[in-house]
């Protein structure tokens, strides 16, 4: 059954606040194998000019996803989560995620289309900080593939 059209636009309330650790960067950067020093020391984080280490790029996927969450368990939307494929991930950013950062996300629903029988969910997620700083916004596509027929 194809998604409403109805829940383009919807927003969900902001997640509790996520701290970002210096051993969770740490962690991340080595896990997806990058090197650069401005990730896992601080002072060479401070001669680029940033107040502490930064993240990569891609480490704020799993707090926007978490937060994409509130959006695939809505039992309204009636979205099959045991049907879904992660089809795109893509972010925009106004400035590093940084140790000590407190982040929120906000989700919003930005397109609904079905395409053979697929359902496609496009979800943007607005990161903020402890300050209200907008920091990044990330692009989850969701693809929940077609029931396969008997």
């Amino acid at each position: 059954m194809a998604l409403d059209q109805s829940f383009v636009g919807r927003s969900y309330p902001p997640t509790e606040p996520y701290e970002v650790g210096r051993e969770k960067i740490r962690e991340f950067a080595e896990a997806v194998g990058d090197t650069n020093p401005a990730y896992t020391d601080a002072e060479a984080a401070k001669a680029l000019g940033h107040p502490d280490v930064i993240a990569p790029p891609t480490f704020v996927f799993s707090i926007t996803f978490k937060a994409a969450g509130q959006v695939v368990a809505d039992p309204q939307l009636g979205l099959d989560y045991s049907r879904v494929v992660h089809g795109d991930q893509r972010f925009a950013y106004v400035r590093p995620v940084r140790a000590g950062d407190r982040l929120t996300v906000t989700s919003t629903i930005e397109a609904v289309k079905s395409m053979a029988g697929n359902d496609i969910l496009d979800i943007r997620g607005e990161v903020h900080d402890q300050d209200g700083e907008h920091v990044v916004t990330a692009w989850t596509k969701l693809v929940a593939r077609a029931a396969e027929e008997a």
